[in-house]
């Protein structure tokens, strides 16, 4: 049976506006320290530095073990990079998966980051990623359906001859990090739906879309440190999130910042 999907109130919405403030003001602070030369801790201890100067705690900061305060990932890495002595060289894009816990509400957002001249795959690779997620956001309404969200974003995606990521996915987000319901990036199969009970979207509900892409094909594995995912083929990913508010008409997205 699938977990009930906590509706948030006014109150309560407010809190993750935010929350999701500082979220959004933390993805844009690591994505402008994207440079040759810096090291994925750097870039974690900027955004740990952010988080906690602007009154929040860096959610992902020792959640189930994890040992920084963003995920960094580099190249062939989808996701839950960790941070430490990996240093970003011109020509590498950068995913950055940010938290931030203020006033016991979560804001969850994600973006993919060009460091120095980067090829025009990985140019592309980054522009359809975000894309997909608007694609997907204009079925994140009352009446449609989680799965439709996710039909959106794997037809952009595969338009374009990249894949998206099936063994990860967007979810509810609010108290915790990580709620119902599941949103998957893809058209979910019969299995997917039976698990997660395929809800309509209703006003209240904040959910995290972030579709995770790749150049090539779509598997990916776990490294052995229990944490990192990478492309099988060692073809390049991207990954980009925002945490959105299902209104009467148009979603609000509550971790946008200009330059996102």
């Amino acid at each position: 049976m699938a977990e009930a999907i906590y509706i948030k109130s006014s109150g309560e919405i407010e809190r993750m506006r935010q929350a999701g403030k500082i979220t959004a003001g933390a993805r844009s602070i690591a994505g402008q320290a994207i440079r040759d030369g810096v090291s994925t801790r750097q870039v974690d201890r900027i955004v740990h530095e952010f988080i906690t100067k602007s009154g929040a705690y860096p959610t992902f900061l020792n959640y189930n073990g994890f040992p920084g305060s963003a995920c960094v990932s580099v190249n062939e890495e989808v996701i839950h990079g960790i941070p430490g002595k990996r240093i970003i060289r011109n020509g590498d894009i950068v995913s950055v998966d940010v938290g931030a816990t203020c006033n016991g509400f979560v804001g969850d957002c994600a973006g993919t980051f060009a460091c120095g001249e980067i090829s025009d795959e990985a140019k592309r690779l980054i522009e359809v990623t975000r894309q997909s997620f608007f694609e997907g956001i204009r079925f994140a309404r009352p009446g449609y359906r989680i799965s439709d969200i996710g039909a959106a974003i794997q037809e952009y995606v595969e338009s374009h001859g990249f894949s998206v990521v099936r063994d990860y996915v967007g979810h509810g987000v609010g108290r915790e990090l990580h709620e119902a319901p599941e949103v998957p990036n893809y058209k979910a199969d019969r299995r997917t739906l039976a698990r997660n009970g395929n809800p309509r979207l209703v006003k209240g509900m904040t959910i995290a879309v972030e579709p995770m892409v790749n150049a090539g094909d779509w598997m990916i594995r776990e490294l052995s440190n229990g944490w990192t995912v990478v492309t099988t083929d060692g073809s390049l990913s991207a990954h980009y999130e925002n945490t959105i508010l299902i209104t009467d008409g148009e979603p609000e997205i509550l971790t946008m910042a200009d330059d996102m």
